[in-house]
């Protein structure tokens, strides 16, 4: 656990280099599962790993496909493939939807997630 300047807690996961572009991996961060997610542009999106449209059994978020609508990079959900926005965990079919999103920065090489984001569910 690192703590910033400004006090936030940013836990270390891994090396950007160790996550593959348009894969979802799983990392318990701060006592919950996080989907963590790295775009062609080496941006690195972190968010909480249950999808709410499936069931337990579909592997949460981290198992959805990447990819953009426009401008807005997203995950499908695999169970029925329902896009979260990366960036806030909105719901792109269902605004009343959302996952909880996290702050991410890349520190030296390795990838730090923080606190879960105000605006996120």
């Amino acid at each position: 656990m690192v703590i910033g300047s400004s006090g936030e807690e940013w836990q270390p996961v891994c090396r950007l280099v160790e996550l593959e572009v348009d894969r979802g991996v799983t990392a318990l961060v701060h006592g919950q599962a996080i989907a963590i997610f790295r775009t062609p542009d080496d941006a690195v999106y972190a968010l909480g790993n249950h999808d709410p449209f499936g069931r337990a059994a579909a592997g949460g978020i981290a198992k959805g496909i990447v990819g953009r609508r426009g401008e807005v990079p997203f995950v499908a959900s695999p169970a029925h493939r329902h896009g979260f926005d990366l960036r806030t965990g909105r719901c792109l079919d269902d605004s009343h939807i959302a996952v909880p999103a996290y702050a991410v920065q890349v520190v030296e090489g390795v990838v730090m997630v923080g606190s879960r984001k105000v605006d996120a569910a």
